[in-house]
């Protein structure tokens, strides 16, 4: 339905296409009336959506409030107000998002949750460890998705974060979430929940959600800022909070990864935000992107099989260029929220080429220039042999511990009770015995301060790789470079490998203690 004019748009969603998504607008509190600065607090929100490009709202309402325009759907309580989401979640055709009308939030923070290209159930959630109060009920987040959520009437052992009113239930969830709406109206019909109240719809919603076995992956707000609030002078001062908040720059900042490499984090992504904004004003798409940085890697290739010193340094230059746009691609994506299964698979796949064609170039370059190659590609072919063990190696432990993960979850998520009040704990992890255990230990402890960057360093990821790739070719030979990877990457697998093995002996351990 129609509500008052939207608030002026932010440019970074200006252009969207609409969403398929449908929101369902709880504007059964006073607070959602509540004057700010952009008309009412429900007004602000229906501008943010109209933003996002979520178009198909429904709005929630007591009967005798009007709202915008239009006509709200009417409701009398809470019963009505869930019997309202179960049909709306059975009409649609894409996922629903719910959300209440006494929402100040940012932007940017509806975004993360409304337009991530998963467009899967998830939640938006705050881990500011601050108690969670009426309108911030607890949660307690595990490996990226909600394990538990509360409400007044039901309680989160350990809980770490904060519920913050707005959830989304992608498409494939949508029976699971009309099944949940009718069952939680029927407990609050029959007086089996206590005293929630009408204000704890998405709460109580959060709740079935987790305790039918749906996973929600948890929205973390990170510098972002999403508050429910209860009156007029509280709804100002939540937009005022917001405004103190760099929203742009924090869309920048998570789209960086905080954690990367040595050498990309402090020589790449300390300033390679403005490449990204540079390329999504040019309207620049990441697989463009990453055409560009594989352009570069093919020239430095041809460079480097010149041989000659001053193509050399040209080509070493053209490799770290070549690495800056492999990171930029990926921030880009990640600010314009413009993934894709064919840009991921791009992405990887240009990775590998890339290395590999200046391995070739690297090769011809001395072949080219020594008389004797002195089996340089014999050299070669050893380093890209190491590289794709190397590869094999991650790609084989992360899609072993994936699989772990998603069996764990199909194991503890099982249907509980909406009428009870507790919470299951999570189980304790069972002590590494031995000496895996004191390996495990002493691992842990020195992964913190320099040591943490000393182990990134060792175990030669891109950015290294890139870094070595471009300072031995510029100041030495093909000999020296192909050499160096192979004694760094021989040490750098030698070190993954039995630090996984070590873990994954002691995670097949501890399962079967349990």
């Amino acid at each position: 339905m129609a509500l008052s004019p939207p608030s002026p748009a932010s440019e970074a969603y200006e252009g969207r296409r609409p969403s398929r998504t449908a929101a369902v607008v709880l504007a059964t509190t006073p607070a959602a009336r509540s004057a700010c600065a952009d008309g009412t607090v429900l007004d602000r929100l229906a501008g943010q959506l109209d933003a996002l490009s979520v178009h198909d709202v429904h709005v929630v309402a007591r009967t005798a409030v009007a709202v915008g325009p239009g006509a709200a759907d009417g409701t009398r309580g809470l019963v009505d107000d869930l019997r309202c989401v179960a049909k709306v979640a059975r009409a649609s055709s894409g996922p629903v998002a719910v959300l209440p009308g006494d929402l100040v939030a940012h932007t940017e923070a509806l975004a993360e949750l409304l337009t991530h290209p998963a467009h899967d159930t998830s939640a938006l959630v705050a881990a500011d460890g601050r108690p969670g109060g009426p309108l911030r009920p607890p949660v307690r987040v595990q490996d990226g998705r909600v394990a538990a959520a509360g409400s007044s009437y039901h309680r989160v052992v350990e809980a770490n974060a904060t519920f913050r009113g707005a959830v989304q239930i992608g498409e494939a969830d949508l029976g699971g979430l009309a099944g949940v709406a009718d069952e939680l109206a029927e407990h609050v019909q029959g007086g089996r929940l206590g005293t929630v109240t009408g204000a704890e719809v998405g709460d109580l919603i959060l709740v079935g959600l987790v305790r039918a076995g749906i996973p929600v992956r948890a929205v973390v707000l990170g510098s972002l800022r999403a508050d429910r609030v209860t009156g007029a002078g509280a709804a100002d001062d939540a937009v005022r909070r917001l405004a103190e908040v760099d929203e742009a720059g924090a869309r920048l900042a998570a789209a960086v990864k905080s954690d990367d490499g040595f050498f990309t984090t402090h020589f790449v992504s300390s300033w390679s935000g403005h490449l990204v904004r540079l390329a999504a004003r040019l309207s620049l798409t990441p697989n463009a992107v990453t055409g560009m940085s594989l352009g570069m890697a093919v020239l430095a290739a041809v460079w480097f099989s010149a041989g000659e010193r001053a193509a050399m340094l040209g080509g070493a230059g053209l490799v770290l260029l070549s690495f800056v746009l492999d990171c930029a691609d990926g921030q880009l994506a990640r600010y314009t929220r413009a993934f894709s299964p064919f840009g991921a698979w791009l992405d990887a796949m240009s990775d590998r080429a890339k290395e590999y064609i200046v391995y070739v170039g690297l090769a011809a370059g001395f072949t080219g220039v020594v008389a004797l190659p002195g089996g340089i590609w014999a050299l070669a072919v050893s380093a890209m042999g190491l590289q794709t063990l190397r590869h094999t190696i991650d790609f084989s432990y992360r899609a072993s511990v994936a699989q772990a993960r998603a069996a764990r979850a199909a194991w503890t998520a099982r249907p509980r009770s909406l009428a009870d009040p507790g919470d299951v704990p999570p189980a304790p992890e069972a002590p590494p015995p031995g000496r895996r255990g004191h390996l495990l230990r002493v691992s842990d402890r020195f992964d913190r301060g320099a040591a943490h960057w000393l182990r990134k360093i060792v175990v030669l990821p891109i950015g290294e790789r890139m870094a070595l790739i471009a300072v031995t070719a510029a100041f030495f030979d093909a000999r020296v470079t192909f050499l160096a990877l192979l004694t760094w990457g021989g040490l750098a697998t030698l070190y993954t490998l039995t630090g996984r093995v070590a873990r994954s002996v002691t995670a097949t351990h501890g399962s079967a203690a349990r």
